[in-house]
Protein backbone atom coordinates (compact mmCIF):
# COMPACT_ATOMS: atom_id res chain seq x y z
CA UNK A 1 0.00 0.00 0.00
CA UNK A 2 1.16 3.48 -0.75
CA UNK A 3 -0.06 4.88 2.53
CA UNK A 4 -2.18 7.54 0.84
CA UNK A 5 -5.77 8.05 1.93
CA UNK A 6 -8.60 8.49 -0.54
CA UNK A 7 -8.51 12.24 0.09
CA UNK A 8 -4.81 12.67 -0.68
CA UNK A 9 -3.83 13.47 -4.25
CA UNK A 10 -0.79 11.87 -5.94
CA UNK A 11 1.91 14.22 -7.22
CA UNK A 12 4.06 12.19 -9.62
CA UNK A 13 3.18 9.94 -12.56
CA UNK A 14 4.23 6.86 -10.58
CA UNK A 15 2.17 7.93 -7.59
CA UNK A 16 -0.81 8.54 -9.87
CA UNK A 17 -0.54 5.04 -11.34
CA UNK A 18 -0.20 3.51 -7.87
CA UNK A 19 -3.14 5.56 -6.59
CA UNK A 20 -5.33 4.39 -9.50
CA UNK A 21 -4.27 0.76 -9.12
CA UNK A 22 -5.09 0.84 -5.42
CA UNK A 23 -8.50 2.34 -6.19
CA UNK A 24 -9.21 -0.32 -8.80
CA UNK A 25 -8.08 -3.07 -6.46
CA UNK A 26 -10.61 -1.80 -3.94
CA UNK A 27 -13.35 -2.15 -6.56
CA UNK A 28 -12.86 -5.42 -8.42
CA UNK A 29 -9.24 -6.27 -7.89
CA UNK A 30 -10.01 -8.52 -4.96
CA UNK A 31 -9.12 -6.02 -2.26
CA UNK A 32 -12.41 -4.35 -1.35
CA UNK A 33 -12.74 -3.61 2.37
CA UNK A 34 -15.44 -0.92 2.59
CA UNK A 35 -19.12 -1.09 3.46
CA UNK A 36 -20.47 -4.31 4.94
CA UNK A 37 -17.16 -6.10 4.37
CA UNK A 38 -15.53 -3.95 7.05
CA UNK A 39 -18.03 -5.21 9.63
CA UNK A 40 -17.03 -8.85 9.19
CA UNK A 41 -14.47 -10.70 11.33
CA UNK A 42 -11.03 -9.97 9.91
CA UNK A 43 -10.42 -13.67 9.14
CA UNK A 44 -13.45 -13.71 6.82
CA UNK A 45 -12.47 -10.69 4.75
CA UNK A 46 -9.86 -12.36 2.50
CA UNK A 47 -12.38 -15.03 1.51
CA UNK A 48 -15.02 -12.43 0.70
CA UNK A 49 -12.41 -10.70 -1.44
CA UNK A 50 -11.39 -13.99 -3.08
CA UNK A 51 -15.03 -14.64 -4.02
CA UNK A 52 -15.56 -11.03 -5.23
CA UNK A 53 -18.71 -10.70 -3.12
CA UNK A 54 -18.28 -6.94 -2.82
CA UNK A 55 -19.29 -5.29 -5.04
CA UNK A 56 -21.74 -8.03 -6.15
CA UNK A 57 -21.07 -7.74 -9.89
CA UNK A 58 -19.30 -11.13 -9.80
CA UNK A 59 -22.38 -12.89 -8.50
CA UNK A 60 -24.76 -11.21 -10.89
CA UNK A 61 -22.65 -11.69 -13.99
CA UNK A 62 -23.23 -15.40 -13.30
CA UNK A 63 -26.84 -15.11 -12.09
CA UNK A 64 -28.19 -12.84 -14.84
CA UNK A 65 -28.03 -15.49 -17.62
CA UNK A 66 -29.64 -18.08 -15.33
CA UNK A 67 -32.46 -15.63 -14.71
CA UNK A 68 -32.77 -14.93 -18.45
CA UNK A 69 -33.20 -18.67 -19.04
CA UNK A 70 -35.80 -18.98 -16.32
CA UNK A 71 -38.00 -16.16 -17.62
CA UNK A 72 -37.64 -17.21 -21.26
CA UNK A 73 -38.70 -20.74 -20.32
CA UNK A 74 -41.62 -19.31 -18.34
CA UNK A 75 -42.72 -17.35 -21.41
CA UNK A 76 -42.48 -20.41 -23.65
CA UNK A 77 -44.32 -22.68 -21.22
CA UNK A 78 -46.72 -20.12 -19.77
CA UNK A 79 -45.40 -21.12 -16.34
CA UNK A 80 -47.00 -19.97 -13.07
CA UNK A 81 -45.23 -17.42 -10.90
CA UNK A 82 -44.70 -19.99 -8.14
CA UNK A 83 -42.54 -22.09 -10.47
CA UNK A 84 -40.59 -19.00 -11.55
CA UNK A 85 -39.89 -17.99 -7.95
CA UNK A 86 -38.81 -21.49 -6.99
CA UNK A 87 -36.46 -21.83 -9.96
CA UNK A 88 -35.08 -18.32 -9.39
CA UNK A 89 -34.27 -19.15 -5.77
CA UNK A 90 -32.54 -22.40 -6.69
CA UNK A 91 -30.51 -20.69 -9.41
CA UNK A 92 -29.56 -17.79 -7.12
CA UNK A 93 -28.27 -20.19 -4.48
CA UNK A 94 -26.40 -22.24 -7.06
CA UNK A 95 -24.98 -19.10 -8.69
CA UNK A 96 -23.73 -17.84 -5.32
CA UNK A 97 -21.65 -20.95 -4.65
CA UNK A 98 -20.61 -21.35 -8.28
CA UNK A 99 -19.42 -17.74 -8.42
CA UNK A 100 -17.38 -18.25 -5.26
CA UNK A 101 -15.84 -21.44 -6.66
CA UNK A 102 -15.15 -19.97 -10.11
CA UNK A 103 -13.41 -16.88 -8.74
CA UNK A 104 -11.45 -18.92 -6.22
CA UNK A 105 -10.26 -21.29 -8.95
CA UNK A 106 -9.36 -18.42 -11.28
CA UNK A 107 -7.30 -16.67 -8.59
CA UNK A 108 -5.63 -19.91 -7.54
CA UNK A 109 -4.38 -20.55 -11.07
CA UNK A 110 -3.60 -16.88 -11.75
CA UNK A 111 -1.81 -16.19 -8.46
CA UNK A 112 1.74 -16.30 -9.91
CA UNK A 113 0.72 -13.83 -12.63
CA UNK A 114 -1.36 -11.64 -10.30
CA UNK A 115 1.75 -10.98 -8.21
CA UNK A 116 3.36 -9.10 -11.09
CA UNK A 117 0.36 -6.96 -12.10
CA UNK A 118 -0.18 -3.78 -10.05
CA UNK A 119 -3.99 -3.97 -10.08
CA UNK A 120 -4.12 -7.57 -8.86
CA UNK A 121 -1.03 -8.03 -6.72
CA UNK A 122 -3.00 -7.22 -3.54
CA UNK A 123 -5.54 -9.97 -4.13
CA UNK A 124 -5.74 -12.36 -1.14
CA UNK A 125 -3.46 -15.11 -2.51
CA UNK A 126 -0.68 -12.93 -3.97
CA UNK A 127 -0.46 -10.79 -0.84
CA UNK A 128 -0.38 -13.86 1.41
CA UNK A 129 -3.72 -13.38 3.17
CA UNK A 130 -4.81 -16.83 1.98
CA UNK A 131 -2.48 -19.73 1.29
CA UNK A 132 -2.91 -21.68 -1.97
CA UNK A 133 -3.94 -24.73 0.08
CA UNK A 134 -6.63 -22.77 1.93
CA UNK A 135 -7.83 -21.26 -1.36
CA UNK A 136 -8.13 -24.74 -2.87
CA UNK A 137 -10.15 -26.01 0.10
CA UNK A 138 -12.42 -22.96 -0.09
CA UNK A 139 -12.89 -23.44 -3.84
CA UNK A 140 -13.66 -27.15 -3.43
CA UNK A 141 -16.23 -26.55 -0.70
CA UNK A 142 -17.95 -23.86 -2.76
CA UNK A 143 -18.01 -26.18 -5.79
CA UNK A 144 -19.66 -28.87 -3.68
CA UNK A 145 -22.18 -26.31 -2.49
CA UNK A 146 -22.97 -25.36 -6.10
CA UNK A 147 -23.30 -29.01 -7.11
CA UNK A 148 -25.77 -29.64 -4.27
CA UNK A 149 -28.23 -27.26 -5.93
CA UNK A 150 -28.33 -29.53 -8.97
CA UNK A 151 -30.17 -32.02 -6.74
CA UNK A 152 -33.05 -29.53 -6.51
CA UNK A 153 -33.46 -29.41 -10.29
CA UNK A 154 -35.45 -31.77 -12.54
CA UNK A 155 -33.94 -35.22 -13.18
CA UNK A 156 -31.51 -35.15 -16.10
CA UNK A 157 -30.26 -31.63 -15.36
CA UNK A 158 -26.85 -32.75 -14.11
CA UNK A 159 -25.61 -33.68 -17.57
CA UNK A 160 -26.34 -30.15 -18.80
CA UNK A 161 -23.99 -28.69 -16.15
CA UNK A 162 -20.96 -30.55 -17.49
CA UNK A 163 -20.04 -28.14 -20.36
CA UNK A 164 -20.06 -25.20 -17.96
CA UNK A 165 -17.96 -27.03 -15.38
CA UNK A 166 -15.39 -27.98 -18.03
CA UNK A 167 -15.34 -24.45 -19.50
CA UNK A 168 -14.96 -22.80 -16.11
CA UNK A 169 -12.16 -25.20 -15.15
CA UNK A 170 -10.32 -24.37 -18.38
CA UNK A 171 -10.91 -20.60 -18.44
CA UNK A 172 -7.80 -19.53 -16.43
CA UNK A 173 -5.62 -21.32 -19.01
CA UNK A 174 -7.60 -19.89 -21.93
CA UNK A 175 -5.98 -16.54 -21.16
CA UNK A 176 -2.66 -18.19 -21.88
CA UNK A 177 -3.72 -20.17 -24.96
CA UNK A 178 -5.89 -17.84 -27.03
CA UNK A 179 -6.64 -14.18 -27.65
CA UNK A 180 -10.32 -15.09 -27.56
CA UNK A 181 -10.56 -15.96 -23.89
CA UNK A 182 -13.58 -13.64 -23.75
CA UNK A 183 -15.45 -16.13 -25.92
CA UNK A 184 -14.64 -18.93 -23.50
CA UNK A 185 -15.89 -16.78 -20.62
CA UNK A 186 -18.95 -15.79 -22.65
CA UNK A 187 -19.80 -19.43 -23.28
CA UNK A 188 -19.42 -20.29 -19.57
CA UNK A 189 -21.63 -17.43 -18.42
CA UNK A 190 -24.24 -17.76 -21.17
CA UNK A 191 -24.61 -21.44 -20.32
CA UNK A 192 -26.61 -20.20 -17.37
CA UNK A 193 -29.47 -19.71 -19.83
CA UNK A 194 -29.44 -23.46 -20.49
CA UNK A 195 -29.39 -24.22 -16.76
CA UNK A 196 -32.18 -21.72 -16.09
CA UNK A 197 -34.26 -23.45 -18.74
CA UNK A 198 -33.54 -26.81 -17.10
CA UNK A 199 -34.59 -25.44 -13.73
CA UNK A 200 -38.00 -24.70 -15.26
CA UNK A 201 -38.26 -28.23 -16.63
CA UNK A 202 -37.98 -27.03 -20.22
CA UNK A 203 -35.87 -29.21 -22.47
CA UNK A 204 -33.33 -26.82 -24.06
CA UNK A 205 -32.00 -29.46 -26.46
CA UNK A 206 -34.73 -31.03 -28.55
CA UNK A 207 -34.66 -34.75 -27.85
CA UNK A 208 -32.51 -34.32 -24.74
CA UNK A 209 -32.69 -36.08 -21.37
CA UNK A 210 -36.16 -34.70 -20.57
CA UNK A 211 -37.67 -36.06 -23.80
CA UNK A 212 -37.82 -39.18 -25.89
CA UNK A 213 -35.67 -38.13 -28.87
CA UNK A 214 -32.59 -40.03 -29.89
CA UNK A 215 -29.39 -39.45 -31.82
CA UNK A 216 -27.36 -36.31 -32.44
CA UNK A 217 -30.43 -34.05 -32.13
CA UNK A 218 -30.23 -34.17 -28.35
CA UNK A 219 -26.83 -32.45 -28.49
CA UNK A 220 -27.12 -30.00 -31.37
CA UNK A 221 -30.71 -28.90 -31.88
CA UNK A 222 -31.45 -26.18 -29.35
CA UNK A 223 -34.85 -24.50 -28.99
CA UNK A 224 -34.52 -21.56 -31.47
CA UNK A 225 -35.38 -18.66 -29.18
CA UNK A 226 -33.10 -20.10 -26.49
CA UNK A 227 -30.32 -20.30 -29.07
CA UNK A 228 -30.70 -16.62 -29.95
CA UNK A 229 -30.69 -15.50 -26.32
CA UNK A 230 -27.71 -17.76 -25.60
CA UNK A 231 -25.67 -16.28 -28.46
CA UNK A 232 -26.71 -12.72 -27.52
CA UNK A 233 -25.53 -13.34 -23.97
CA UNK A 234 -22.15 -14.57 -25.23
CA UNK A 235 -21.71 -11.36 -27.23
CA UNK A 236 -22.80 -9.28 -24.24
CA UNK A 237 -20.03 -10.88 -22.17
CA UNK A 238 -17.43 -10.42 -24.90
CA UNK A 239 -18.32 -6.72 -25.12
CA UNK A 240 -18.10 -5.86 -21.43
CA UNK A 241 -15.18 -8.19 -20.66
CA UNK A 242 -13.11 -6.86 -23.57
CA UNK A 243 -13.48 -3.39 -22.05
CA UNK A 244 -12.64 -4.80 -18.62
CA UNK A 245 -9.53 -6.47 -20.09
CA UNK A 246 -8.22 -3.12 -21.33
CA UNK A 247 -7.40 -2.23 -17.72
CA UNK A 248 -4.34 -4.48 -17.88
CA UNK A 249 -3.27 -4.54 -21.55
CA UNK A 250 0.33 -3.41 -20.97
CA UNK A 251 0.79 -5.74 -18.03
CA UNK A 252 -0.86 -8.66 -19.83
CA UNK A 253 1.52 -8.24 -22.77
CA UNK A 254 4.46 -8.13 -20.38
CA UNK A 255 3.49 -11.37 -18.59
CA UNK A 256 2.23 -13.18 -21.68
CA UNK A 257 -1.52 -13.21 -21.09
CA UNK A 258 -3.84 -12.98 -24.09
CA UNK A 259 -7.20 -11.36 -24.77
CA UNK A 260 -9.15 -9.52 -27.43
CA UNK A 261 -7.85 -6.31 -25.83
CA UNK A 262 -4.25 -7.49 -26.26
CA UNK A 263 -4.90 -8.60 -29.83
CA UNK A 264 -6.68 -5.49 -31.09
CA UNK A 265 -5.58 -2.75 -28.67
CA UNK A 266 -6.85 0.55 -30.17
CA UNK A 267 -8.88 -1.35 -32.78
CA UNK A 268 -11.12 -2.99 -30.18
CA UNK A 269 -14.01 -0.55 -30.56
CA UNK A 270 -14.86 -1.37 -34.22
CA UNK A 271 -15.19 -5.04 -33.26
CA UNK A 272 -17.36 -4.15 -30.26
CA UNK A 273 -19.71 -2.11 -32.46
CA UNK A 274 -20.07 -5.11 -34.78
CA UNK A 275 -20.72 -7.45 -31.86
CA UNK A 276 -23.30 -5.06 -30.42
CA UNK A 277 -25.13 -4.97 -33.77
CA UNK A 278 -25.20 -8.78 -33.85
CA UNK A 279 -26.35 -8.92 -30.22
CA UNK A 280 -29.30 -6.59 -30.87
CA UNK A 281 -30.25 -8.59 -33.97
CA UNK A 282 -30.23 -11.79 -31.91
CA UNK A 283 -32.41 -10.23 -29.20
CA UNK A 284 -34.84 -9.06 -31.88
CA UNK A 285 -34.92 -12.54 -33.42
CA UNK A 286 -35.49 -14.14 -30.01
CA UNK A 287 -38.50 -11.91 -29.42
CA UNK A 288 -39.85 -12.35 -32.93
CA UNK A 289 -39.68 -16.15 -32.75
CA UNK A 290 -42.00 -16.05 -29.73
CA UNK A 291 -44.11 -13.13 -31.01
CA UNK A 292 -43.13 -11.01 -28.02
CA UNK A 293 -44.63 -7.58 -27.66
CA UNK A 294 -43.16 -4.16 -28.26
CA UNK A 295 -42.16 -3.77 -24.61
CA UNK A 296 -39.62 -6.59 -24.88
CA UNK A 297 -37.98 -5.08 -27.95
CA UNK A 298 -37.90 -1.57 -26.50
CA UNK A 299 -36.63 -2.55 -23.05
CA UNK A 300 -34.30 -5.47 -23.89
CA UNK A 301 -33.11 -4.43 -27.34
CA UNK A 302 -33.32 -0.68 -26.92
CA UNK A 303 -31.94 -0.71 -23.39
CA UNK A 304 -28.98 -2.89 -24.40
CA UNK A 305 -28.28 -0.73 -27.42
CA UNK A 306 -28.30 2.49 -25.40
CA UNK A 307 -26.29 1.21 -22.42
CA UNK A 308 -23.68 -0.79 -24.33
CA UNK A 309 -23.55 1.78 -27.12
CA UNK A 310 -22.82 4.50 -24.57
CA UNK A 311 -20.16 2.25 -23.03
CA UNK A 312 -18.39 1.62 -26.33
CA UNK A 313 -18.64 5.23 -27.47
CA UNK A 314 -17.45 6.85 -24.26
CA UNK A 315 -14.98 4.47 -22.63
CA UNK A 316 -11.33 5.52 -22.75
CA UNK A 317 -9.60 2.23 -23.40
CA UNK A 318 -6.21 3.53 -22.25
CA UNK A 319 -7.65 4.69 -18.92
CA UNK A 320 -8.08 1.85 -16.41
CA UNK A 321 -10.47 3.84 -14.26
CA UNK A 322 -12.66 4.60 -17.30
CA UNK A 323 -12.68 0.93 -18.31
CA UNK A 324 -13.74 -0.07 -14.81
CA UNK A 325 -16.46 2.59 -14.60
CA UNK A 326 -18.05 1.68 -17.92
CA UNK A 327 -17.75 -2.06 -17.28
CA UNK A 328 -19.47 -1.63 -13.96
CA UNK A 329 -22.39 0.50 -15.07
CA UNK A 330 -22.72 -0.82 -18.61
CA UNK A 331 -22.88 -4.35 -17.27
CA UNK A 332 -25.66 -3.60 -14.81
CA UNK A 333 -27.70 -1.51 -17.24
CA UNK A 334 -27.55 -4.01 -20.09
CA UNK A 335 -28.23 -6.99 -17.81
CA UNK A 336 -31.13 -5.14 -16.22
CA UNK A 337 -32.50 -4.21 -19.64
CA UNK A 338 -32.57 -7.82 -20.88
CA UNK A 339 -34.08 -9.04 -17.61
CA UNK A 340 -36.63 -6.21 -17.69
CA UNK A 341 -37.60 -6.93 -21.27
CA UNK A 342 -38.18 -10.61 -20.54
CA UNK A 343 -40.14 -9.78 -17.39
CA UNK A 344 -42.33 -7.32 -19.29
CA UNK A 345 -43.31 -10.08 -21.71
CA UNK A 346 -43.95 -12.56 -18.91
CA UNK A 347 -46.16 -10.06 -17.08
CA UNK A 348 -48.03 -9.33 -20.34
CA UNK A 349 -48.96 -12.99 -20.80
CA UNK A 350 -49.88 -13.54 -17.16
CA UNK A 351 -53.63 -12.80 -17.64
CA UNK A 352 -53.75 -15.71 -20.07
CA UNK A 353 -52.33 -18.18 -17.57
Amino acid sequence: MSGKTSNEKPHSANETAEFQNNALAQQYGGGHVGGWVGRLPSSWVPYVQLARLSPPAALFLIYFPHFFGIILAAIIQRSPISQVLQASSVMLGGSFFFSNAAHGWNDLIDAPVDKSIPRTRKRPIPRGAITPCAAFVFTATQAIGAASFLLLMPPGSVIYAIPNIVGTFYYPWAKRHTNFAQLVLGFCLAWGIIMGSCAMGLEPFIGGPFGSGNGWARFFWIEPSTTCLFLASILWTVIYDSIYAHQDVKDDIRVGLKSIAVLLKDWTKPLLWLLLSCMIALLYTCGSLLSMGLAFHVIAGGGSLLSLGAMIANVELKDSASCWWWFRYGFWLAGGAIAGGLLSEYVAIRPAL
